[in-house]
């Protein structure tokens, strides 16, 4: 794990540069291959780039990018994760890894302001969660699909309006948050810490009032996130999900058999709120319309969410182990803010957002999309 301030090498920080400003989030560079890009979802050959990499080229990237921990634990581990800001101020993720022998770099593009929630496309309701004095939030959904900016949004919000400590444990470091309001002590692994769950013991004794947890997956990580959420710490993490059930599902699948009981009751606890997210190509093939109905962004990628808010019958399904019957408590109470992955398919879908094709091909329930379009 590694991480660099600035980027000094003016051939890489150029092709960053250049971008950043064509709305690219994805670069992609091999040995002996042309530079691709992710625009819109779409992978393609970066412009104005070499036609082929070479394997100096590359190395000399890897320095740029890279200390020398950071190489070291290229070299025992096959890969290496960091962040690095170009002269513009322009902020990037990136990873190094090795495959068939050669040294790849992935790099993803890091907004470098925070947006509302709802510039997002999630609604100003879920505010709420900053309010909260304990418990677990999770931000769900697939790599790509904006979670580190949620929270990001979230964690901002906290900074400026609460006299607080928040405490971020993240791999690496995407967001950077100046004191505001809040004391704000943001931790790298590798670079500050070992581990995630090392980290977060070591938080508890740093007299947090927040925490974010950059991802909770392995076991030792989730035990400690939820033990700090009983015991008066806002968690925020986030995992890897497609919906809210699936969220409930991946935590509780990770603890061994004989403590699932346990986990589910400390769940139905702790737990506040869960915001599954996906990110869809905006339908641009769709005419415009001159009326209200037309609401497409400017951004080419629009924001699919579900959210679900644990109240008394929510908690209940979680501890006795009937998740399945979850769903129709985001259908039964709407008027507290919660709604179904397949509900914000179908007003994407009738506000001309995103096509027919995309919102049935992430629907939960397909056929049910029409009949929900015509009732919002």
């Amino acid at each position: 794990m590694s991480t660099a301030t600035s980027l000094q090498k003016s051939d890489l920080q150029q092709m960053l540069q250049s971008a950043a400003t064509r709305g690219v989030t994805d670069i992609h560079l091999a040995v002996d291959t042309a530079p691709f890009c992710r625009v819109a979802g779409e992978l393609i050959r970066l412009d104005e780039a070499p036609a082929t990499l070479a394997r100096e080229q590359i190395e000399e990237f890897v320095v740029a990018l890279t200390d020398e921990a950071g190489r070291q634990r290229l070299v025992e581990h096959g890969s290496c994760d960091g962040a690095i800001s170009t002269g513009d101020g322009q902020r990037f993720r990136f990873n190094i890894y090795h495959s068939c022998g050669e040294t790849s770099i992935a790099l993803r593009r890091l907004d470098n302001t925070f947006k509302s929630l709802d510039e997002l496309g999630l609604d100003d309701d879920l505010y709420r969660v900053c309010d909260y004095r304990d418990g677990l939030v999770l931000v769900a959904g697939p790599t790509g699909s904006g979670k580190s900016t949620t929270l990001a949004t979230l964690i901002d919000r906290i900074n400026s309006q609460r006299k607080c400590h928040i405490v971020t444990i993240e791999d690496p470091i995407e967001y950077v948050h100046a004191n505001k309001m809040s004391l704000v002590s943001q931790r790298q692994i590798g670079v500050d810490t070992a581990t995630f769950a090392t980290a977060l013991v070591d938080t508890l004794r740093q007299d947090p009032d927040v925490i974010l947890v950059g991802e909770m997956r392995e076991l030792d990580t989730i035990r400690t996130a939820v033990a700090a959420a009983e015991t008066g710490h806002l968690v925020f993490a986030t995992v890897h999900a497609g919906d809210c059930v699936g969220t409930i599902e991946r935590i509780t699948s990770v603890f061994p058999g004989e403590e699932q009981t346990m986990i589910r009751n400390l769940l139905a606890g702790s737990l506040r709120t869960v915001i599954a997210q996906h990110l869809l190509t905006a339908d641009e093939s769709a005419p415009r319309l001159n009326s209200a109905d037309d609401q497409r962004p400017s951004r080419n990628r629009v924001l699919a969410s579900e959210v679900l808010h644990i109240n008394a019958a929510a908690a209940n399904l979680i501890a006795s182990d009937n998740l399945q019957q979850l769903p129709s408590i985001l259908q039964l109470h709407r008027g507290e803010g919660m709604y179904t992955l397949d509900r914000s398919l179908a007003r994407l879908w009738r506000r001309r957002l995103i096509s027919e094709a995309a919102a049935r091909s992430l629907a939960r329930n397909p056929a049910m999309l029409r009949e929900l379009s015509r009732a919002i």
